[in-house]
C-alpha cells in the first residue's frame, strides 16, 4: 500500500527548516504532498501562489513531492486527498504543545488520521518565518535561513 503523508503550513516564506522536513519525509514516505494554507491566523507577505511556487522552485530535486494549496479543515483535505497521515516539524520545546494540542485535535476530527512530529536539524531550530521577514524587513541578509529563490523573492518583495 502507498504511504502518502502531508505536511501543511502557511509557508510564508519557506525556511531551510521546512525544506529540510519536507526532505526527510519525502525519504519516509512514498509521496508527500506539502500543503500551502490560503487561511493563515497571521497576516502573509507572499501571496498563495507566491507560497506554492516559491516551494516548488524550493523542492523540485525531491520527485515524490507535491506542492498544493488548501482552503479547508486539515483533517478533511487529508481524507480528501486518502493521506493517511500528517506531518509536522518541530524546532523546540515550545512548539511541541501547540503541536500536542493540533495532532489530538485532529485526532478526535478523524482517527484515521496519524500525525508523525520530524525533529528539524539543529542549525534550523532557530528559525521562524516570521523572524526571517523581520530580518529581511531591515535590510539583513537571510541568506543563510532560506532558500535562494526565497532570499531573492523577500529582497523583491521589501524592494532592497
Amino acid at each position: 500500500m502507498r504511504k502518502l503523508a502531508i505536511y501543511p503550513g502557511s509557508f510564508d516564506p519557506a525556511t531551510n527548516g521546512h525544506i529540510d522536513v519536507i526532505g526527510r519525509a519525502a525519504r519516509i514516505f512514498d509521496e508527500l504532498i506539502v500543503g500551502v494554507a490560503k487561511q493563515s491566523p497571521k497576516s502573509t507577505t507572499f501571496t498563495v501562489d507566491e507560497r506554492v511556487n516559491l516551494l516548488h522552485e524550493s523542492c523540485f530535486e525531491f520527485k515524490n513531492v507535491k506542492i498544493e494549496s488548501f482552503d479547508n479543515l486539515l483533517v478533511d483535505w487529508a481524507f480528501q486527498k486518502k493521506a493517511g497521515v500528517i506531518v509536522r516539524g518541530l524546532r523546540a520545546l515550545s512548539d511541541f504543545e501547540y503541536e500536542f494540542q493540533m495532532a489530538l485535535t485532529n485526532r478526535k476530527l478523524n482517527k484515521e488520521i496519524e500525525t508523525v512530529f520530524l525533529m528539524t536539524r539543529e542549525d534550523c531550530s532557530c528559525i521562524s518565518s516570521s523572524m526571517i521577514k523581520e530580518i529581511a524587513k531591515l535590510g539583513g541578509n537571510v541568506n543563510n535561513f532560506v532558500p535562494k529563490n526565497v532570499a531573492e523573492a523577500l529582497i523583491k518583495k521589501y524592494g532592497l
